[in-house]
């Protein structure tokens, strides 16, 4: 094929202006990946190690430790050998943080320091020294992008700067940190409360979600959180503790702001809430285990809206199930009628003097969680006793 003279004179008139874009192009920056302040710190580390110009995006640089989002960004041209370099470390890092957090125990204790709170750290704290665990105190802020003022008929939405108000919030949050740090430097200086290590973590977004993915990838020991119960709103709980104890993967215990439960030794008395099937066993195992004392006794509860026992044979086995595996665990079993059963099994509760009420349940979708509630959920409404939640 031959090319005019024109055009060739036309290409050689143009070519600058081709190699100047073909170098814009290479240096344009684009963005490799958002991550937490310390993750993207250690990703230009290495990056840079590689020989790939990295540069760190909304970064607030007075409170880098309070950014959350920030940009990694990198030239286009890098793109792909930076690509397979951070999704290679990543992958190892993934690795080293789950074999260490499968050596090291945790307690997580979800605060918002409110007067809720202190109840729930002794308690969290006592536990942790049960199960040899280390302490996480996990604090979660929203940052909402407008706020809404109204006057009269009249409503206006107005923003305020992101620097403005994460100087705010960073201000609060770091008095609260450091009183609460103080508070339990001091009762543990007095023996009022284990001395155990522990750490705080800062993250913002919607509590309950930060709370479940936390769960998900450090998969602690236990979650120690309080709970309203049933003399405050239930659009609280509802909104956090109860979303928590229907779909975390870890074992939760919630502690209603009336409860009097300190440690393990308060708890003498546990109901379990079943149907004995398999995997109900094996929660019931996990729950004798944590609250196991000279003292315990076990209630074991099922629901039906028939007038019946349950049968010779299932309730023999059973007996025989926890004779054999706990000698010397006292047990008993009642039947509760399963219309209205919030209120049967609260009246039940108070009437046996229970610490602690058990279940096991069953991972539902949200439209399940949302319009079929579970008992536990309703428990955490309507009653003042803790409830222990396991998802087996």
């Amino acid at each position: 094929m031959q090319i005019s003279a024109g055009l060739l004179l036309t290409l050689r008139r143009n070519s600058p202006a081709i190699i100047q874009n073909k170098h814009i192009m290479e240096d344009k920056l684009v963005t490799l990946a958002i991550r937490t302040y310390q993750r993207a710190q250690m990703i230009k580390n290495i990056l840079d190690e590689q020989g790939i110009e990295t540069l760190i995006h909304n970064l607030n640089l007075e409170n880098p430790e309070m950014a959350v989002g920030v940009r990694v960004r990198i030239k286009e041209k890098d793109l792909p050998r930076a690509l397979k370099i951070v999704e290679e470390v990543e992958k190892a890092w993934e690795e080293e943080e789950k074999l260490l957090h499968e050596e090291r125990k945790e307690v997580l204790i979800p605060i918002d320091f409110s007067d809720l709170l202190l109840n729930g750290v002794e308690l969290g704290f006592r536990y942790a020294c049960k199960l040899k665990a280390e302490v996480v105190l996990l604090y979660t802020y929203f940052r909402p992008a407008y706020t809404i003022s109204s006057n009269g008929h009249d409503m206006s939405v107005y923003s305020l700067s992101d620097n403005e108000l994460l100087r705010r919030q960073i201000a609060q949050t770091r008095a609260d940190k450091e009183n609460l740090d103080n508070l339990i430097k001091r009762q543990i200086a007095q023996h009022e409360l284990p001395d155990l290590p522990y750490r705080f973590e800062l993250k913002e977004g919607v509590p309950e979600d930060e709370i479940l993915e936390y769960c998900k990838r450090h998969n602690p020991a236990l979650v120690v959180m309080g709970s309203h119960g049933k003399k405050a709103s239930a659009e609280i709980i509802g909104s956090v503790t109860g979303e928590v104890l229907e779909a975390c993967v870890s074992p939760v215990l919630a502690l209603p702001a009336a409860s009097k439960l300190r440690g393990p030794s308060d708890v003498n008395k546990v109901a379990f809430f079943t149907n004995f099937e398999q995997k109900d066993l094996i929660a019931i195992d996990n729950a004798i285990s944590l609250f196991r004392t000279e003292k315990l006794e076990v209630f074991f509860i099922h629901a039906s809206e028939k007038k019946e026992k349950w049968g010779e044979v299932i309730l023999t086995g059973i007996k025989n199930y926890f004779a054999t595996h706990y000698p010397g665990l006292v047990t008993h079993y009642d039947m509760i009628n399963a219309i209205n059963q919030a209120k049967v099994m609260d009246d039940y509760l108070n009437k046996q003097k229970i610490d602690v009420l058990a279940f096991n349940i069953r991972h539902r979708n949200l439209f399940s969680r949302l319009f079929n509630p579970s008992l536990a959920y309703k428990m955490a409404l309507y009653s003042d006793v803790p409830l222990f939640v396991t998802h087996i």
